[in-house]
């Protein structure tokens, strides 16, 4: 044996390419810069045109939109009849108008109405393309102060497309929902005003008054409390008192509507806890499933002042937990899950990513559109999963150490 093959030799590095370096770059995720997710973000952005393209064709066409019922009821303000827009036939017959063949029955309360009154002037398919635009617009200006160097990441946020593409309210309820929490470190009476804005659809301001009372933010919470008040009132005396006698008609649309549906695809396009358990089980399960999950979430929000380093962070956990609270929620709701979710990636940028979390900043970015669309062939949407995800990362994220 020659002296060179006496010398032990040592073992070969692992490849570079082995599984526990391919581990290690999906868990670190370190290839998603900045450059690369502008370069994604103006992708993904014109993906959406002919997407959006394809939604409008279908709005105006035989297929019809949610948008139908915000345009009947801003027809009927203009003509005079503000108190019909809970008429379902007098609604059918405006809605008609728009040559669809569709109905969607108006169910908003009466301050709504103010936001349907300028839709009324316009035709229906230059009303749909200027609520899409002016809301799309309104969003982005404020939920682009979450992260102002990643504009693009924020404006082709998934979520958004889809408040877009349904035209519907999701714009204006998340402008008001991250404007109010981001307003409350420099104004308390600016962020109540705002929360109170909310009445126009109150089932996601559920967590807002224990939030603010758990915060001791009472200026906010009187004000709240006082620009809800007040648009109910503005509403009652330009909309007038049969407006808001009529506005129960609603309530027997909606729980016609949820009778109906039991069972059907209606509860799979929810994306609620109540939602998935009423398609899988009875609706008493439904109802105890869903109260523990708020119940838990509430606590959650209201706990989290204790750990939360300021007003911003709190306001992440308010609204994480809020997409996971609400029994009746869809995904063109979510446009206010950006705020919790870019919050995560503020929080990251400054103290550094952990383990598998920006990964996942990745799938619940995606989330809304991606559970939206195997929903249906799953029999299963799991956006509730995706929110609760959502919670846990801003619970974690509240601790003083890592975890």
């Amino acid at each position: 044996m020659s002296a060179t093959e006496a010398i032990p030799t040592a073992p070969e590095p692992p490849s570079e390419h082995g599984f526990g370096t391919v581990l290690a770059s999906v868990r670190s995720f370190a290839f998603l810069n900045r450059q690369r997710v502008r370069a994604y973000g103006v992708m993904i952005a014109i993906a959406y045109l002919p997407m959006l393209a394809k939604a409008f064709i279908e709005a105006t066409g035989s297929v019809g939109s949610d948008f139908l019922a915000f345009w009947g009821a801003g027809k009927l303000v203009v003509a005079g009849l503000p108190a019909k827009v809970y008429d379902i036939a007098t609604e059918q017959a405006v809605q008609a108008l728009a040559g669809t063949g569709q109905l969607v029955v108006y169910v908003n309360p009466p301050p709504y109405l103010f936001l349907t009154a300028p839709l009324g002037l316009m035709p229906y398919a230059a009303a749909w393309i200027a609520w899409v635009v002016a809301g799309w617009a309104l969003w982005f200006t404020v939920a682009r102060r979450l992260l102002p160097d990643a504009g693009i990441a924020v404006l082709a946020f998934p979520g958004a497309y889809l408040a877009a593409s349904h035209a519907q309210n999701g714009f204006v309820t998340g402008a008001l929902l991250i404007g109010a929490a981001l307003a409350l470190r420099r104004s308390q009476a600016l962020s109540g005003a705002l929360f109170g804005a909310l009445i126009i659809k109150p089932h996601l301001a559920l967590l807002v008054p224990l939030w603010l009372a758990a915060g001791r933010k009472w200026t906010a919470f009187c004000w709240a409390a006082l620009s809800a008040v007040l648009l109910c009132l503005a509403s009652l005396l330009v909309f007038g008192a049969d407006t808001w006698a009529a506005y129960p008609e609603s309530f027997k649309a909606s729980a016609v509507l949820m009778a109906n549906e039991h069972g059907g695809p209606f509860f799979l396009r929810m994306a609620t806890l109540y939602a998935g358990l009423r398609y899988h089980f009875d609706p008493t399960t439904a109802l105890v499933g869903q109260g523990v999950v708020t119940i838990a979430t509430a606590a959650a929000a209201c706990l989290y002042w204790r750990r939360a380093k300021d007003e911003m962070a709190a306001g992440a956990m308010l609204l994480a937990a809020t997409a996971l609270a609400s029994p009746y929620l869809f995904s063109y709701d979510l446009p206010f899950m950006a705020m919790p979710l870019f919050w995560l990636v503020a929080e990251a940028r400054t103290t550094g990513w952990r383990p598998w979390e920006k990964l996942a900043c990745v799938a619940l970015w995606l989330a809304p559109l991606a559970t939206r669309a195997i929903a249906l062939p799953l029999h299963l949407n799991l956006m509730p999963l995706a929110a609760a995800g959502l919670v846990w990362m801003v619970w974690r994220r509240g601790a003083t150490t890592d975890v």
